[in-house]
């Protein structure tokens, strides 16, 4: 069954996430996802906070940009959050927005390049292997590395891709494949096509491969008006069966179409100007839960 979860925007304070991950918790919602976008919250921080205030529900992050991070220093708090709530932290990487790492002097020539490197070492680190970095890779350098506490179960690392090239490198690279909410039904498909390319190319082979989709979002009074807005200000006004704005079923059908075309996991992601975080939360686990097969 297609897991259903929805998005606590960074646009909003952080003390607001108590609230609302409490109640996502109690509602019965499956998964509250949190962005690191600068300049707003922290993902681990956000996260483990998340995870801590709640009882069941799994919390992602999707995602930390790799430009930002050392790759010990992700593998050390990835780590710590499956040790400490096992099986409920879901962690993406990925190139982060290039105009904002160029803000914080961390733009690289190859966002590829440096993603490729730091999933294949994030990804042992989390094994629980030492790893020494080859001397030709550019970005990440280790020596010996070792986490003294690995995770004591398998840690997936998801990663988030929009163009041809980074998603064939989650399907060789990564556990699982965020996509943004301007995927249509027919762009998780063709994902789904280059992820399996690049899952051919994986040494060894690859077990499944989770494809998570958030879906734009809006409902109530005036949902059409802001779900428009919103497109508008992404520039993608234009691009048909984007985003929802309705009722439950119309919000379970949209779901569906994702789920469908290969979604794993459907996150509804609410505008930004979401006048009722909460109640979006329970209008998702309450409302939209009961009508996705």
């Amino acid at each position: 069954m297609t897991a259903l979860g929805a998005v606590f925007r960074p646009q909003l304070p952080p003390e607001r996430l108590r609230d609302v991950a409490r109640l996502a918790d109690d509602a019965g919602l499956e998964e509250l996802w949190l962005w690191e976008d600068c300049f707003r919250e922290g993902g681990i921080s956000t996260a483990a906070a998340a995870l801590a205030w709640t009882e069941r529900m799994k919390v992602g992050v999707g995602l930390l940009p790799v430009p930002l991070r050392n790759v010990a220093i992700t593998a050390m708090e990835i780590a710590a959050l499956h040790r400490m709530f096992p099986g409920r932290a879901v962690v993406g990487v990925g190139h982060g927005v290039q105009d904002w790492m160029g803000q914080v002097g961390a733009r690289v020539e190859s966002p590829v390049t440096l993603l490729r490197e730091h999933l294949v070492a994030l990804r042992a680190l989390l094994r629980g292997e030492r790893v020494t970095t080859d001397e030709q890779w550019r970005y990440v350098h280790l020596d010996d590395v070792g986490l003294d506490w690995p995770p004591a179960t398998p840690a997936p690392v998801l990663a988030g891709a929009t163009g041809p090239r980074t998603l064939r490198l989650t399907g060789e690279a990564a556990d699982g494949t965020i996509l943004t909410a301007s995927t249509t039904a027919d762009g998780v498909r063709r994902a789904r096509q280059l992820i399996d390319e690049g899952r051919g190319e994986a040494p060894g082979g690859h077990g499944s491969h989770r494809v998570v989709v958030y879906l734009l979002t809006a409902t109530g009074p005036d949902a059409t008006r802001r779900l428009h807005a919103e497109l508008a200000d992404e520039g993608l006004q234009d691009v048909p069966d984007l985003g929802v704005a309705g009722d439950a079923g119309a919000v379970a059908k949209a779901v569906q179409r994702l789920a469908e075309a290969g979604a794993d996991a459907v996150i509804l992601q609410p505008t930004g100007d979401e006048p009722d975080p909460e109640g979006f939360v329970r209008f998702a686990a309450e409302d939209v839960r009961p009508l996705v097969r």
